[in-house]
């Protein structure tokens, strides 16, 4: 922030000086509002927020058991979970209590997914969303909203989903666009300003029974505390334990390392497994010795983003892994020019785990699976429909 702050007056003072006029109101306003509220945030509520940035290993492009200094020169031994197998046995029972809802009261689930920007992953997600709706029957609504838009007109199409009865869910797609820079021109200066997108008021004003991303901090509050149930859980770590249970894994009472702890994936994982009784070690980038902590677990889940992160001489012998990581990078041999790996070092961990996920074709499925049938239970709740 103080980074931003010092190359938005560095701006602004390049455009006076090139304008040759007296500063605008407007800009005197932001500077007064720059320099009150933002250069005098106590550092340490800063420190509080401070993003996780992995050191990648190294190499980041590939892994193979010769690159490990431990010996992985036997037989992949480990069970694949398939995601993509399981997840289709969930959409195929969605399909069937869509079309007896549409048979019996006249009315299906809507979903309502807001895009902003063209951030190709995030198209692609919004793609297989609404095609994954069609299959199954839900009706779909789909707004997509320029990168530069202002944060009220994302919030007149969360509304407007907001207050119309036959959308049961309503999804924004994340990540938000962090900010962009506009240009203000008047008779007596320029101005440079920037627009921010605030990621958690928006996210807050999704209807609390329309939340089936679980991303409301009342949902994940409820999900936090003992003898409360959120309305929702965000769908891909509800994802993994949909996993985890119908593989017959054990999770009471074992030990759960989890890497990563984002509000979508990392937090809620931890909390979930924690509902299901396990003993939970959350890493993060400020961690200690990561290896040796993942060492001591009986299931890994991972999110860190970071290719190829966990190595096979991370895990215990027998321990099962979750790998949510979807990292893209370079293939020359790929059609695309590249392939998508997980956080882990799948060759090598399936030489020590006893079940693993692949990537892809792992949780990814599970994702939209479990965002499917939130929508069925917000439609089955709002039209008292069991």
């Amino acid at each position: 922030m103080m980074v931003t702050t010092m190359l938005l007056r560095s701006k602004m003072a390049a455009v006076k000086v090139a304008a040759g006029v007296a500063p605008h109101k407007g800009l005197k306003l932001m500077e007064r509002y720059f320099s009150t509220q933002v250069l005098k945030s106590p550092l340490s509520l800063m420190s509080l927020d401070m993003p996780d940035i992995w050191a990648p290993p190294s190499p980041t492009d590939y892994c193979s058991p010769s690159s490990s200094p431990c010996n992985f020169s036997g037989q992949e031994t480990a069970a694949v979970i398939d995601g993509k197998s399981i997840a289709e046995e969930i959409r195929s029972a969605i399909a069937i209590e869509v079309s007896r809802m549409r048979r019996c009261i006249g009315k299906v689930p809507g979903l309502a997914v807001i895009l902003v920007g063209q951030r190709r992953d995030s198209q692609t997600y919004v793609r297989n969303k609404i095609n994954a709706c069609e299959e199954v029957g839900i009706k779909s609504l789909f707004s997509e909203l320029p990168e530069d838009c202002t944060e009220d007109a994302v919030v007149r199409e969360l509304l407007r989903y907001n207050n119309d009865p036959s959308i049961h869910g309503v999804l924004v797609q994340l990540p938000l666009p962090k900010q962009s820079i506009s240009f203000l021109v008047c008779f007596s200066c320029i101005a440079i300003y920037l627009q921010h997108l605030d990621e958690e008021k928006i996210l807050n004003m999704v209807k609390l029974e329309k939340d089936v991303d679980g991303f409301h901090p009342v949902n994940i509050g409820n999900l936090a505390m003992r003898g409360r149930e959120p309305l929702f859980v965000s769908c891909t770590p509800k994802g993994c334990i949909e996993l985890l249970i119908r593989s017959g894994v054990e999770i009471m009472g074992k030990h759960a390392v989890v890497i990563g702890r984002s509000n979508i994936v990392g937090l809620p994982t931890s909390l979930l497994l924690q509902r299901h009784h396990a003993t939970v070690t959350i890493l993060h980038a400020f961690s200690k010795s990561p290896e040796l902590t993942t060492r001591e677990a009986d299931i890994v889940v991972t999110a860190a983003g970071v290719p190829n992160l966990v190595r096979g001489d991370w895990l215990k012998p027998g321990a099962v892994v979750i790998d949510v990581g979807t990292c893209p990078i370079e293939d020359p041999s790929s059609e695309f020019g590249y392939r998508l790996v997980g956080d882990v070092c799948y060759e090598e961990a399936a030489r020590v785990a006893s079940a693993i996920t692949p990537v892809p074709g792992g949780v990814g499925p599970m994702t939209i699976a479990m965002l499917l049938a939130n929508t069925l239970d917000a439609a089955q709740r709002v039209c008292d429909f069991n």
